[in-house]
């Protein structure tokens, strides 16, 4: 089997199963990425976006997440590095809750703990009360945590987010849309690191 073989379509629902999202925009294809139609606006003023499109539960965000992480160092000061989890289905919805429930409260240091949580330790963090004993654990405000996880502040963020999985065409993870032009994946340049290639190849060309 080949490694593009290999990533399927639905990477996130290695654990939860999925529902692939269909995207309204026409995706122009190319070996190695796809063309946004429309382009799409930053949301951050004055700066080219790159948007990581990633679940907890998919093993492959896992493993490219360190390269990633490595990649976002090296990015000119005009570029920002935005994840946003994903939700094939609603069983996913909490996943999205608790990245955006670390962001609210600036722990994002426990970021790469998640997925070391659920992929190396197979801790089965999936639900609202599994995963906040599992914050509890690691330090966080239990009380704190919970009020902001429940908040209408990240419900909004999942709103944002899953319009953006819509928006982009988004049928896998991970998945990297550059400059709201182009989008990119394991599944079309048949590597991790093939995928940071393009990606940074990609989002030099949007600077030229």
């Amino acid at each position: 089997m080949s490694l593009k073989t290999f990533f399927s379509r639905a990477l996130a629902a290695t654990t939860l199963g999925a529902a692939v999202f269909m995207a309204p925009a026409a995706l122009a294809q190319s070996a190695s990425h796809t063309l946004v139609d429309p382009a799409q606006p930053s949301d951050t003023a004055g700066k080219t976006e790159v948007l990581e499109f990633f679940a907890y539960s998919c093993p492959h965000c896992a493993a490219m997440e360190p390269l990633v992480e490595k990649w976002a160092k090296t990015l000119p000061e005009d570029t920002v590095l935005k994840r946003v989890p994903v939700a094939f289905n609603a069983s996913m919805a909490d996943l999205q809750k608790l990245y955006y429930s670390l962001e609210s409260l600036g722990r994002l240091d426990l970021h790469p703990a998640v997925f070391k949580a659920i992929h190396q330790e197979r801790k089965r963090i999936y639900t609202q009360d599994a995963i906040i004993d599992w914050v509890a654990e690691q330090g966080v405000d239990k009380a704190k945590f919970e009020s902001v996880f429940k908040s209408f502040g990240v419900q909004t963020k999942i709103a944002r987010a899953n319009e953006l999985t819509e928006t982009y065409g988004v049928q896998g993870t991970p998945s990297l849309a550059v400059g709201g032009k182009y989008l990119v994946s394991p599944s079309m340049t048949g590597s991790y690191q093939g995928t940071i290639d393009e990606a940074q190849r990609l989002l030099e060309s949007l600077k030229k």
